[in-house]
């Protein structure tokens, strides 16, 4: 009888811990999932800054955004463009009225502009945490509400792609929170946003 009560006593701790286990484990699921979407967002949100920097500076020499990777690359790389240096104050009207400020442009490279030093420049079209998987990268033409039409270009990531690997399920209850784009944006083809992202 001792025998079988010390058995149904060690089956229940056994059964307690394994249950305790579980709970525990089902807390912290989406917890850890929540802290390393934020990590991996984060890694993200800065490499969508870099391509709004470089589709600005893109925009700056040919008056217009690219749709291609590879333009904005090979313009990171190798392209310069044109920087206004001045000699003087404007507001030395002595100056002004000799003619002594000096205005001359001088073509930077845009590599040593925009990005530190060892940045790659080939990584700009690639999402983090995943195995090559690229940025939709789209440029066009919108009219505004006042029938003005304006350049745009929007870079995104869709959430599926940025949280490769992590738990599905929990992807997806984070897709149903979304508000009108299930990732990671910054710009937009649809409207005139200032090349904003969607995290700002």
């Amino acid at each position: 009888m001792k025998t079988v009560k010390y058995i149904v006593q060690i089956v229940l701790g056994v059964l307690a811990i394994i249950l305790t286990y579980l709970i525990y484990s089902g807390i912290m699921k989406p917890i850890n999932f929540e802290k390393e979407r934020l990590g991996r967002y984060e890694i993200v949100i800065e490499r969508l800054k870099d391509i709004r920097t470089a589709e600005v500076a893109f925009k700056s020499v040919y008056q217009k955004y690219t749709g291609s990777f590879d333009s904005l690359i090979n313009f990171v790389k190798y392209d310069s463009f044109p920087v206004e240096f001045k000699e003087g104050s404007l507001d030395d009207s002595i100056a002004v009225a000799k003619g002594l400020i000096k205005r001359y442009i001088q073509y930077v490279p845009v590599r040593d502009s925009i990005f530190p030093k060892g940045y790659h420049y080939d990584s700009l079209r690639y999402i983090p945490h995943t195995a090559g998987v690229q940025f939709d990268l789209k440029a066009g033409y919108i009219v505004t509400g006042s029938k003005v039409t304006v350049q745009v270009f929007e870079a995104n990531a869709l959430n599926f792609d940025i949280l490769n690997g992590m738990n599905r399920q929990l992807i997806v209850n984070r897709n149903d929170l979304a508000k009108d784009f299930k990732g990671l944006r910054v710009g937009s083809i649809k409207e005139a946003n200032n090349n904003a992202g969607n995290w700002e």
